[in-house]
């Protein structure tokens, strides 16, 4: 599989997306996520949004996994037709669920079982999140997810009281920015910490001069050294943990 590495957004300006939305449903109510394959025995891809909501971001993502040889499921986790703009909103659906981590959890595993009716493989699966998601995704390998990875990119780090990495079954895979000012490398270290007297398999890397959401295409966080070479070691990772 190849790799593809990150790009402008304006280089995406043409990009035309060939996934579908798909509206599914978790303990009683519907969530709009995208599902985009690229074969039948592809290994999946389970891409979890940031604070704004699954958008053309997440799905301009999916493509690039899709370029590389992984089918995606993009995750909602926030609700059909929710896709907050305002920093209010954002902070509610994101702080709603920091509040509900059985719910969080819940919403992952969720999205995960119907990427699986869907036809992805959740056998064959890595599971990727940014900011928010990434926070989600080491909330899911706490619970014991099934998956052969899991991978932050510029996700929250803090281990909520009460909860550790003892049912954590794969590798996880943090890339985080070290001039990151909402998630300190004070964090970051004590995770690796956990992670260590916890023996769970993982590595993590910073890159200097990155801020938070370095990954974000027209951003004025964006940093394109930093973006490019984050997913160029998470699609190392793909070939590494994936069949």
């Amino acid at each position: 599989m190849k790799h593809v590495l990150g790009l402008s957004l304006a280089m995406w300006s043409a990009v035309t997306l060939a996934g579908e939305d798909k509206i599914y449903n978790v303990n009683g109510s519907n969530y709009e996520g995208y599902w985009s394959k690229v074969s039948d025995d592809a290994p999946l891809v389970l891409l979890v949004h940031d604070w704004d909501g699954l958008t053309d971001y997440e799905k301009q993502r999916a493509k690039m996994l899709n370029d590389m040889g992984y089918n995606v499921f993009a995750a909602d986790l926030f609700g059909e037709g929710i896709r907050p703009t305002e920093v209010k909103d954002k902070k509610q659906h994101t702080g709603e669920l920091y509040k509900d981590r059985e719910k969080l959890r819940a919403l992952m595993q969720g999205s995960l079982d119907y990427a699986a009716s869907l036809g992805g493989n959740s056998n064959n699966t890595v599971v990727m999140g940014y900011c928010f998601g990434g926070a989600a995704v080491l909330e899911s390998a706490r619970a014991g997810m099934k998956a052969k990875g899991f991978v932050t990119f510029h996700g929250g780090l803090k281990t909520p009281d009460g909860q550790n990495y003892q049912q954590a079954t794969a590798p996880i895979l943090v890339l985080h920015g070290t001039a990151d000012s909402a998630i300190p490398m004070s964090q970051f270290a004590t995770l690796a910490s956990e992670l260590e007297q916890q023996g769970v398999a993982h590595e993590m890397i910073t890159y200097s001069g990155a801020p938070h959401a370095f990954t974000v295409f027209g951003s004025s966080r964006y940093r394109e050294d930093a973006d490019q070479k984050s997913w160029q070691r998470f699609g190392d990772f793909l070939q590494q943990y994936t069949q």
